[in-house]
């Protein structure tokens, strides 16, 4: 692990959980974890939903752009993280590789802000105690 250790968020379209991820990492750590994000198959831009989730915890990931996941990334982390059952991808030997299977409202039903909120909180809970291992801080609400 390096002396900043590094986070690799990935999902498919890198516009909506991994961006998520990353603003809500990068919220707590403040420098202290490099984070990135990147897609399997990126998309063209932002969910609208997932940034105003976070922006309702204050957290501004409106100037992101989707990007693709790249060899240099992934050799660049010390932890990749994907999130959901979609992304597909192979963490360099070495490198710790996670898999977070985050809670999808809408086979309950559950549509629009709601849904969303309930990924963030799923998310951040994930993030938070990620955080907490990577730097040896307690978890926090």
């Amino acid at each position: 692990m390096s002396a900043t250790p590094s986070v690799l968020f990935i999902c498919v379209k890198n516009g909506g959980k991994s961006q998520m991820a990353a603003g809500l990492m990068r919220d707590l750590a403040r420098g202290t974890i490099e984070v990135h994000s990147a897609g399997t198959k990126p998309g063209n831009a932002i969910n609208a939903l997932s940034a105003e989730s976070l922006a309702e915890l204050g957290i501004d990931i409106t100037a992101e752009k989707p990007k693709a996941v790249t060899e240099e990334a992934l050799q660049g982390a010390d932890v990749v993280v994907t999130l959901g059952s979609e992304a597909k991808v192979t963490a360099p030997e070495g490198t710790r590789y996670e898999n977070w299977d985050i809670d999808e409202p809408s086979v309950r039903g559950i549509e629009g802000i709601e849904r969303m909120r309930l990924v963030r909180d799923d998310i951040h809970r994930r993030v938070r105690a990620l955080h907490a291992e990577l730097t040896g801080t307690p978890a926090g609400n």
